[in-house]
């Protein structure tokens, strides 16, 4: 969650140094490089392709005024080096403005996107689910239905991978049969993939009714009426330092990374 929230009205170099310490915990957490590989390497060229689009566009100032000293006096008395076009290549400007919005789009895409997949990749779902029930636990008193709600999210979450291997079964029951897509045609294909969505939608039904025959029969009834236990929620020593060192991240943020306005 630092991760989601310290981008927000910070300066560039505090964007910049988020992305790289992302990219210094995963080396860390000794995430397998085939799990990562894909993620990390799409999610590089397109935080560099809005890059280099969003510095190229026109930055939105279109300011015209009459100088107040003639041009060749403007230049001799230039009291400082500063240039509000930093590079320029042909008829493409590269301006202070487009340069700095820049670094927030590209940075901010792959922070949000990247910081959550770690967060899913090294926290197990009922750890997710107990902290986000013991945040709105105070709704209880609203007869707010928390248990229920975190019951449906953790099943999702668990749902998740089950869906994902059912698709990648179809394509491989597809890829074996060699199908010659050219031949076939546009119709002939649009009814194959038809088959394909209707047997998807029909495995994916089949995985939940067996998750509903599994809960009855270790007797769930309601999430009110039966005790839900997720996750064992204590204090460790690893806590500990990463609350410690959390408190310092968020120290460097607000006296370093603080956006000057």
């Amino acid at each position: 969650m630092s991760l989601i929230l310290s981008p927000l009205l910070a300066n560039g170099p505090w964007r910049i140094f988020l992305v790289v310490f992302l990219l210094l915990i995963t080396w860390l957490s000794f995430i397998p490089w085939r799990v990562q590989k894909k993620q990390i390497t799409w999610l590089l060229l397109i935080g560099i392709l809005s890059f280099v689009l969003t510095a190229i566009a026109p930055d939105g100032l279109s300011l015209t005024y009459q100088p107040r000293l003639p041009e060749s006096e403007i230049i001799i008395n230039q009291p400082t080096d500063y240039q509000y076009i930093l590079y320029n290549f042909g008829n493409v400007n590269i301006t202070r403005r487009s340069f700095d919005l820049a670094i927030r789009v590209s940075t901010l895409f792959f922070t949000l996107i990247y910081s959550s997949n770690i967060f899913l990749l090294t926290t197990a779902p009922e750890e997710i689910t107990t902290g986000i029930e013991n945040l709105l636990s105070p709704l209880n008193r609203f007869k707010f239905p928390v248990t229920e709600m975190i019951l449906t999210l953790t099943l999702s979450l668990r749902f998740i991978p089950l869906v994902l291997e059912e698709i990648q079964n179809l394509i491989r029951s597809i890829r074996t049969r060699a199908i010659k897509w050219r031949k076939l045609g546009i119709k002939k294909s649009i009814q194959i993939w038809v088959i394909v969505m209707e047997k998807l939608l029909e495995n994916i039904l089949l995985r939940a009714e067996q998750i509903a025959i599994a809960m009855e029969a270790r007797g769930f009834t309601t999430p009110q009426t039966h005790q839900v236990k997720w996750h064992e929620s204590r204090i460790k020593t690893n806590d500990t330092v990463a609350l410690f060192f959390l408190v310092i991240f968020w120290v460097f943020r607000l006296t370093i990374g603080q956006m000057a306005i």
